[in-house]
């Protein structure tokens, strides 16, 4: 009989939700626990067994020297490299320093300063070593999770939806925030996986799974400015949680150009 294969969790700069996620999966977990051997997951238990690992799930983005140089020990040591959240695949919450004067920051709020040691910029993980599949999220849907861990398992490409939020809003009945109420929503131009959650509140995207495959940002902040949007707050739409997101991030430094 063939030994289980292994999966490892890796946390860096990241709040642990997309960890959280998986332990929240509860039953679907207990399943999982039977199909794969949990080699390593801080987060669940502080026993850990060395590599090289079958799967590995990484959170969280690369803000210091010592996370760029971690990160390719886990590449090393993975045959196959999952990023979960949108910590891991743009950067995060924390990659808003690309805009900003880390040092200052730092000033702000340390005693020492000096003992800080990070880097000017907070990167995705594939910036820095090849990364087999990337699940978005802010945090990651659980349904998609074991949907990913399960096609891993069985060798095929996960099946994960690509499309807008719109999508989710059209099949839950939802009336359009956008067109029926003014409110500047980002689902035209977000990828889906939370359900379409804020817009059946009757409260726009905010963009927390990051830009789906085709986005046509520059329709996206057009309407937007047409609903009475300001450019500054527009900006500020597409930087929260995937800010350096290739497509939000040079959609917000096009209007901040204007």
């Amino acid at each position: 009989m063939s030994e289980r294969p292994t999966l490892a969790v890796w946390k860096f700069a990241s709040c642990d939700g997309c960890q959280l996620t998986l332990l929240d999966c509860e039953d679907e977990l207990l399943a999982i626990a039977g199909e794969i051997e949990i080699a390593t997951f801080l987060e669940l238990s502080s026993a850990s067994v060395e590599g090289p690992y079958d799967l590995s799930l990484v959170e969280g983005s690369i803000t210091t020297a010592h996370d760029a140089q971690r990160i390719k020990e886990i590449r090393a040591a993975s045959r196959q490299l999952i990023t979960i959240g949108a910590c891991a695949t743009s950067g995060g919450i924390q990659a808003l320093r690309q805009w900003a004067d880390v040092e200052e920051f730092t000033r702000a709020v340390y005693a020492r300063p000096e003992w800080i040691s990070t880097l000017a910029r907070s990167t995705s993980i594939a910036d820095h070593v090849p990364v087999d599949f990337e699940l978005r999220g802010c945090p990651i849907d659980k349904r998609q999770l074991i949907e990913v861990i399960s096609a891993f398992l069985i060798g095929r490409r996960p099946n994960v939806p690509t499309s807008s939020v719109c999508m989710s809003c059209k099949r839950a009945g939802n009336v359009c925030v956008s067109v029926a109420r003014g409110v500047p929503c980002l689902g035209p131009v977000t990828q889906d996986g939370c359900g379409a959650i804020c817009p059946s509140f009757t409260r726009g995207c905010y963009g927390c799974f990051g830009p789906q495959d085709s986005p046509n940002t520059a329709s996206m902040s057009e309407l937007c400015r047409e609903q009475g949007l300001g450019d500054d707050d527009l900006v500020r739409l597409y930087r929260t949680f995937n800010a350096n997101a290739p497509a939000f991030r040079e959609a917000s430094e096009d209007v901040h150009e204007r």
